[in-house]
């Protein structure tokens, strides 16, 4: 499975990021030991969406979506 997450700071809370992957638990655990330089600074994250997808483009598609700022609209609207 693919996976495109969304993870929110639990200091800045105005701080979110919206990633894909294919082990979410791995993953959250990167963010959270400063592995991910886009990260690092707002750490640590709690994961508050995540959506899972049996093909990789969608779920990339998806990601890319969610980046744009309809996306990111959807997300505030729909997601959080």
């Amino acid at each position: 499975m693919y996976y495109v997450y969304i993870i929110q700071s639990e200091k800045y809370i105005s701080q979110f990021y919206t990633g894909f992957t294919e082990n979410i638990e791995s993953r959250l655990d990167d963010h959270n030991s400063g592995k991910s330089p886009h990260t690092n600074k707002f750490k640590p994250w709690k994961l508050i969406y995540y959506c899972a997808f049996e093909d990789k483009k969608k779920a990339l598609d998806f990601e890319k979506y969610l980046k744009t700022a309809s996306g990111i609209a959807f997300r505030n609207k729909r997601l959080i």
